[in-house]
């Protein structure tokens, strides 16, 4: 479903995105999965040491930019919110993040993210 109105992802300020998530997943070039993702964000200047800079920058997208899609299951809703995400290199790009919150529960979980390849320079 689009958002037509503005919104935050609930509860953004208890989102959790797990160290592991961003060290074995986002930053991990050889995932099988994620070494597209991880050789964007490395490529941006991310690195295993700094880990904590991607970290902050995924909550300051949750805290300040609208979720723009939700998506409804038996199992809770994924909230997908895209934002600007300043790099090491001092450089802003345009990733699209999301979150999931499990059905009677409140608190978002990081899922992934992703550059959007038609808003980065």
């Amino acid at each position: 479903m689009l958002i037509s109105s503005k919104m935050y992802l609930p509860n953004f300020q208890t989102a959790i995105i797990p160290s592991k998530k961003l060290t074995h997943y986002l930053l991990c070039s050889t995932h099988s999965t994620g070494g597209s993702k991880a050789r964007f964000f490395l490529g941006q200047g991310f690195s295993l040491d700094n880990w904590h800079e991607l970290q902050r920058g995924l909550q300051e997208i949750a805290k300040n930019y609208d979720v723009v899609k939700t998506e409804e299951s038996p199992f809770g809703i994924r909230y997908v919110v895209d934002g600007k995400l300043t790099t090491p290199k001092q450089r802003s790009v345009y990733i699209r993040t999301v979150w999931f919150i499990e059905q009677g529960e409140t608190v978002p979980y990081f899922v992934t993210a992703y550059p959007q390849e038609n808003k980065n320079d």
